[in-house]
């Protein structure tokens, strides 16, 4: 079962796609774990989750952790199609729960009520891609799976 989680094609473009999606969603953990860049850290955000939004303690832990740790997983390439799961499965639940009410674009001149979920598809593709292709080349999973 391990070696097949760790298994990844030995595409680059996975590399570049796992990247690509870990620097894009580390911000967004970095706010909701630690506070950074506006954010308000892992109890403001768990606050935020289960006391304003009813999320249960246990799915709003699980979302930080997807977007911070699961971040560093997706760069590094550790465990990539369960962290990409994670992220995949965190961005859906928040363009379900939030964006959809507000249209597929986002509020790129602040015309609209929110941000649209036009991004989260993305996201939701790149995660989806990389569950099915694994890290690539570049990857810890790459240097584990070839070592068994």
């Amino acid at each position: 079962m391990l070696s097949r989680i760790l298994a990844t094609r030995d595409d680059f473009s996975s590399t570049v796609l796992r990247v690509a999606l870990g620097l894009v969603m580390l911000p967004h953990g970095a706010q909701k774990m630690l506070g950074w860049f506006g954010g308000h850290g892992f109890a403001g955000t768990m606050h935020f989750f289960t006391d304003t939004m009813g999320i249960p303690y246990i799915f709003a832990l699980m979302a930080i952790l997807a977007e911070s740790v699961g971040s560093i997983g997706l760069i590094a390439g550790f465990f990539t199609r369960i962290c990409a799961f994670g992220v995949g499965v965190t961005i859906a639940v928040a363009a379900i729960m939030v964006h959809l009410k507000n249209g597929f674009f986002m509020n790129w001149f602040g015309s609209q009520a929110g941000e649209g979920y036009e991004y989260h598809l993305l996201v939701i593709g790149m995660a989806l891609a990389l569950v099915i292709a694994g890290g690539g080349p570049w990857s810890f999973d790459s240097i584990i799976s070839k070592k068994k």
